[in-house]
């Protein structure tokens, strides 16, 4: 199960991240440099919650 989990979570910072590189391209730096926080808060959070 921890699998299924770190691969879902993997994914979903690279598809976030991604998202944040499409933002940084169109000239929304803040709005780049948020949702990369968002990002790296998607990484972290699991080992407080799931990952116990």
């Amino acid at each position: 199960m921890n699998t299924t989990i770190t691969f879902v979570v993997i994914f979903v910072f690279f598809y976030t991240a991604g998202f944040a590189v499409t933002l940084w391209r169109e000239k929304n730096k803040l709005g780049s440099a948020a949702v990369f926080l968002l990002a790296v808060s998607i990484v972290i959070t699991p080992f407080f919650s799931v990952f116990r």
